[in-house]
């Protein structure tokens, strides 16, 4: 008996799990049950966690990484043990690739039945390795509490990214030390903050002041440091126009007149030869990618560099900086404009030049993109989707042509409202991945952009969809191929399309048989009157837009070229 006089019943691991869950602040986990897990679900019975029951575990990891994308807080997927647990690596590789942070709970058979090839035993821990920042597997209950605090300081911490923690079945039944009520054995790590150096903050500053032909680049990094304030800062007081990665793209207002656009394989052919013709890259929170770069050896060949990322192995790894610095992006930018503001001589001068340079050579592009607005097809879908949904629109695309399309031809002014798969290219994200944000944000507009092969491939989740009456619209670009693979075939292969022409459903039939509301749009339709009424619907909406089948998306730089060798739009493409 404790001094209240009340019997004290010791906690099991399962609610040890919990009561971490809560103190970390977790509102919504994504999960499937199983039976390796099942202690964890009864117990969760009893306390205010707020489960999402997906159709598939790879839908659970992926709805926790658009979760913790959108808000910026640690996703929470649970799976079982074996299968569930297998499913969720995609999902773990995803957030890996992309530094999403995530805590992934799986269960695992109990202690005396491990390393017998037991019913669903998987070595969880080291399939996961490779693709998470840290695997714990907890064999002891007094230690669940604080390993699943633990998890979730390693997944926010530097450079985020995923862990998982794999708990065997007995030790979720187990009876836990009474000392760990409450929390009451966690400390947190108190880590010091990586000093940064005053004088390659001082280089930085000195490099962007004395540059005529400057590029910002900034990258995912800037957002999940909610660096956005500091980067627009900076490029006002300098004057250095800004482009953005793929992961990057709503981290500054594209209705900034520094924003020039964005950069790569299928980015804007004028940010290209901009970087290419630039004498300094200021790069912040971005890992130069190969779909960036093209052949390193041949990337922004007049230029010096900056690079700036949270994580030291970055630097360098792709392209080696004339001033590198490991440190979070807002405290290195704002480090920057200390020493940048110190010395007026430092201010960028004659920079608007090279702005207008830029400004007229995208001429062009503007030309083209507002003579498409006039025909059906990509541009006059992302214009009206854009139009209807209004400004604080959430944009959540899969991966192929229509991802292209969308970050061409939507204009995001506001900050973290592009959500997609970049490191990895997961096929099958957009879906679960829009449930995450819906959960998070059920008052905003999402809308998934997917095309009809990657939308097939977690389908499944049109059913969680229902269930919990997520306001989300669907617009699948359907060319009846794998897209992006077909316009690879094209270019390189003679247009030998082996095994890229796929059939689907009829999407407004099957999403009649999901209980949702479906419409099928072809050329010659009312566009925009046809998302004004998926707009007016009730819940999820699917609109199946007819595309041209062979249309290709420009600019192209072959995988591993240089802008140099960049593919523009044909005659009559």
């Amino acid at each position: 008996m404790n001094s209240l006089n009340v019997e004290y019943k010791p906690r099991t691991g399962s609610e040890a799990m919990c009561e971490a869950l809560l103190d970390e602040g977790v509102e919504h986990l994504f999960g499937y049950p199983g039976g390796a897990i099942m202690p964890f679900y009864d117990a969760i019975y009893d306390y205010p966690l707020k489960h999402v029951l997906v159709r598939h575990e790879q839908g659970a990891a992926h709805a926790a990484d658009g979760y913790a994308r959108a808000t910026n807080r640690v996703g929470v997927c649970v799976a079982t043990s074996g299968p569930g647990a297998t499913n969720i690596v995609t999902g773990l590789a995803t957030a890996q690739m992309d530094s999403v942070p995530m805590v992934a709970v799986t269960g695992q058979v109990g202690r005396g039945a491990m390393g017998k090839d037991s019913f669903q035993e998987t070595n969880v821990m080291g399939m996961t390795l490779p693709f998470t920042k840290h695997s714990f597997l907890v064999e002891d209950p007094d230690e669940l509490y604080e390993t699943m605090r633990r998890a979730f300081e390693i997944a926010r911490s530097g450079r985020p990214g995923p862990v998982l923690v794999d708990v065997p079945k007995d030790v979720q039944q187990a009876a836990c030390a009474a000392s760990n009520g409450g929390g009451a054995g966690y400390r947190r790590l108190r880590e010091a903050e990586p000093p940064v150096s005053p004088p390659a903050l001082e280089a930085a500053a000195t490099l962007l002041g004395r540059a005529k032909r400057p590029v910002i680049l900034a990258g995912h990094g800037v957002t999940l440091s909610g660096a956005e304030k500091e980067l627009r800062l900076l490029a006002e007081r300098s004057g250095a126009p800004v482009s953005t990665t793929l992961l990057g793209i709503s981290a500054f207002p594209e209705a900034h007149p520094l924003y020039i656009g964005w950069p790569g394989m299928h980015g804007q052919a004028s940010v290209n030869r901009a970087i290419d013709k630039a004498d300094l890259i200021f790069a912040v929170g971005m890992r130069f990618d190969d779909r960036i770069t093209g052949d390193p050896s041949r990337f922004a060949p007049n230029a010096k560099v900056v690079h700036i990322d949270a994580d030291p192995a970055e630097l360098g790894k792709v392209i080696k900086p004339t001033v590198g610095i490991a440190a979070d992006a807002r405290i290195a930018l704002r480090g920057v404009l200390e020493h940048f503001d110190a010395d007026p001589e430092k201010r960028l001068q004659g920079c608007a030049d090279w702005v207008a340079e830029i400004s007229e050579s995208q001429k062009p592009e503007q030309r083209r993109e507002d003579k498409a607005r006039g025909e059906y097809g990509p541009v006059r879908i992302m214009d009206a989707i854009r139009e209807a949904a209004g400004p604080d629109l959430r944009v959540v695309t899969d991966v192929g042509q229509h991802q292209m399309w969308a970050a061409q031809f939507f204009k995001f002014n506001k900050h973290n409202t592009h959500i997609t798969s970049g490191g990895l290219g997961t096929m099958g994200f957009s879906l679960p991945a829009a449930m995450g944000v819906a959960f998070a944000y059920p008052d905003d507009p999402v809308w998934i952009i997917a095309g009809d092969g990657s939308f097939q491939m977690n389908i499944q989740e049109l059913a969680t969809i229902r269930d919990f009456g997520l306001n989300i619209k669907v617009a699948i670009l359907n060319n009846g191929y794998l897209g992006m693979v077909r316009q690879w075939q094209h270019f390189f292969h003679k247009d030998r399309y082996s095994e890229t022409p796929i059939t689907g459903p009829e999407y407004p039939q099957l999403a009649a048989a999901y209980g949702l509301a479906g419409r099928a749009v072809n050329p010659g339709d009312d566009v925009e009157e046809a998302v004004r009424w998926a707009e007016d619907q009730n819940g999820c909406t699917i609109l199946d837009f007819r595309i041209d089948p062979e249309a290709n998306v420009y600019p192209m730089i072959p995988s591993g070229a240089s802008v140099n060798e960049i593919i523009e739009a044909h005659e009559g493409e």
